[in-house]
């Protein structure tokens, strides 16, 4: 359900609390508390957002010292574009996953979210050879049919699949797990730059959230929520590869995996996903067939 708010006030709020939608609709309905939040009690705030009466005054204090800072200005000189729940670039895909969020903070072609074909591809942060050379026969199909890639930022399978998209002249967007303020891995620098001035980066942390393990997999809610099917090159059994994989069938999506030498550390995670009925690809030509499939099916 979508509500009339007032965009500085939640900017404000999630500032504070970056909460979730959840969250926030029960500030917004059945009455509107985010409109006059200043001067609601903590106690009420408490109740209403099923929080600690501590956590709920220091939300209430924080918000009425920085709830006449103009944010989107504030924003705008740092190039970080908010894009909230209702926001016409807003993806709507995002609503199907498990706790929306509220805001995404954008940094370089925001209009990158419009576009409908979007294909997640990940891996393991150690992730060998084998998947530059996977990356390489599946990425150039998708980049002609027009499709954005959206991965993670992070070192290895991630880092190839946005370099692969861009050396192509393809779209990429990142999901990062932090605030703009930081970046993380640092090795990634010169790409985030590149990508801030020619394709896209997202986050749902305001600025000053720094990379925290437990972030990740929130992130990675976000990568499989905006694509139609993910992709996965090499991953361990355990992994947060295999996290976000979990994330992707739970939200009804498409799963796709490069099969692995069967003695390999790294595909050992990947081999087993085929095992429990993932669809094998050894290319982009395949992904998009299949994709065709099913939407001729639908």
């Amino acid at each position: 359900m979508i509500f009339a708010v007032d965009s500085q006030r939640l900017l404000a709020l999630h500032y504070v609390y970056p909460l979730p939608l959840q969250k926030l609709q029960q500030l917004l309905s059945p009455e509107d508390v985010l409109s006059h939040f200043e001067n609601i009690h903590y106690t009420e705030i408490a109740k209403v957002l099923q929080i600690s009466a501590r956590k709920a005054f220091q939300i209430s204090q924080n918000f009425r010292q920085i709830m006449t800072i103009p944010f989107e200005e504030a924003y705008a000189r740092a190039n970080i574009f908010p894009i909230p729940f209702y926001h016409p670039y807003y993806p709507a895909q995002l609503f199907e996953i498990s706790s929306p969020p509220t805001v995404l903070y954008v940094k370089g072609r925001y209009t990158l979210l419009t576009n409908n074909k979007q294909i997640a591809i990940i891996g393991s942060r150690k992730a060998t050879a084998y998947s530059l050379r996977a990356i390489d026969f599946i990425i150039p199909p998708l980049v002609q049919h027009d499709y954005t890639i959206v991965s993670g930022l992070a070192k290895g399978a991630d880092t190839m699949a946005h370099k692969a998209t861009i050396k192509m002249g393809g779209q990429t967007i990142a999901v990062l797990g932090h605030g703009f303020n930081y970046l993380y891995p640092k090795e990634n620098q010169a790409l985030a730059k590149q990508m801030t001035e020619h394709q896209l980066l997202v986050t749902e942390y305001p600025p000053y959230m720094k990379p925290e393990k437990w972030h990740f997999p929130m992130r990675n809610r976000i990568i499989s929520g905006l694509a139609q099917a993910l992709v996965v090159t090499e991953a361990a059994l355990k992994s947060g590869t295999m996290i976000t994989t979990e994330l992707a069938l739970e939200q009804g999506k498409d799963v796709f995996v490069v099969p692995g030498p069967i003695d390999a550390e790294q595909s050992k995670g990947t081999n087993q996903l085929l095992l429990e009925g993932a669809f094998p690809v050894i290319n982009g030509h395949q992904i998009i067939e299949q994709l065709d499939l099913f939407s001729n099916k639908n």
